[in-house]
């Protein structure tokens, strides 16, 4: 059985009615994932493919993308449904036609989407099952307290997985002093448990055709909002009306911007942990700054 055939009979028993993939396309996929879009009876899916190893990645995948959509406050694309065949994993989600965010008016009603969005909240931090950075296992155990869980569920695992690929002590005793003196980020911040996407960066967002702003290839889980907002400005950053909006929308505590640099140490970590050395100067560059605040 072909690819497009094996697909179109996963489509057709999770849609409960005939599907048959007429056309295929490849399209521009990430550094971890390939993409194809599959069209037939003037329907479009758009589906992940990689090894069947990957097939966690795409299981955790599609309960982020259902949690986000259960909000209601951003579109997603709806997950159909996801599995293995002759040894590639899949996922099969609805296909949106997607345009990057530049307009100021789009990028105002995304900040506000955005605050509406964190304002879901959980009992604790944390999610209900472990997924993945990119292609980082992402410790999700639950925790009542924020700064012990962005320690033991964030900094020390990716620290655990430096020291693995031989980034070793001086990253290994700057970042563990950091772990140990969490709180004292937040001796006047208690950061609620909202609901995150986890990995918002500006190419995990777009907008549709008519403006409404959309999400997509989360790692989600209930952590501060802030995490959140920090990392959009990590890669690039959005407009400068997204930030005003959200804002206005849900102000900010004081100490959010020593706050962004400790939660994007997180994602900075882990693309040394995934892509290398490239990244190392930054991470020990950062972590001197945090360092400096605490002795401050």
């Amino acid at each position: 059985m072909s690819l497009s055939d094996a697909l179109s009979a996963a489509i057709s028993r999770a849609l409960g009615r005939p599907f048959r993939a007429e056309a295929r396309e490849e399209a521009g996929g990430g550094c971890i994932n390939r993409a194809l879009i599959l069209e037939g009876g003037g329907e479009r899916w758009f589906v992940k493919l990689n090894d069947a190893a990957g097939l966690p990645m795409f299981e955790a995948e599609m309960d982020g993308l259902a949690a986000l959509a259960g909000a209601g406050a951003v579109r997603v694309p709806q997950p159909l449904c996801c599995g293995t065949e002759a040894g590639q994993a899949w996922l099969v989600m609805e296909h949106l036609p997607l345009r990057p965010l530049t307009e100021r008016r789009e990028a105002a009603t995304f900040g506000r989407a955005l605050a509406e969005l964190h304002r879901h909240g959980g009992a604790r931090f944390g999610w209900r099952r472990d997924n993945f950075i990119g292609a980082t296992p992402q410790v999700n155990t639950e925790n009542e307290s924020w700064p012990r869980f962005f320690a033991t569920a964030r900094l020390l695992p990716q620290l655990r997985l430096a020291s693995a690929r031989g980034y070793g002590k001086t990253l290994q005793d700057k970042g563990g002093r950091l772990a140990e003196k969490l709180a004292a980020f937040f001796v006047d911040c208690h950061p609620q448990a909202s609901l995150l996407h986890g990995d918002l960066w500006h190419g995990n967002a777009a907008v549709l055709e008519n403006g409404t702003p959309a999400i997509f290839d989360p790692a989600v889980y209930y952590g501060d909002r802030e995490a959140d907002l920090a990392m959009t400005e990590l890669f690039g950053g959005f407009p400068t009306a997204f930030y005003a909006a959200y804002r206005e929308a849900w102000p900010l505590d004081e100490g959010y911007e020593t706050r962004k640099t400790l939660y994007n140490l997180y994602h900075v970590f882990n693309h040394l942990n995934l892509f290398g050395r490239a990244y190392l100067g930054q991470a020990e560059r950062m972590l001197d700054r945090l360092l400096a605040e605490l002795r401050g």
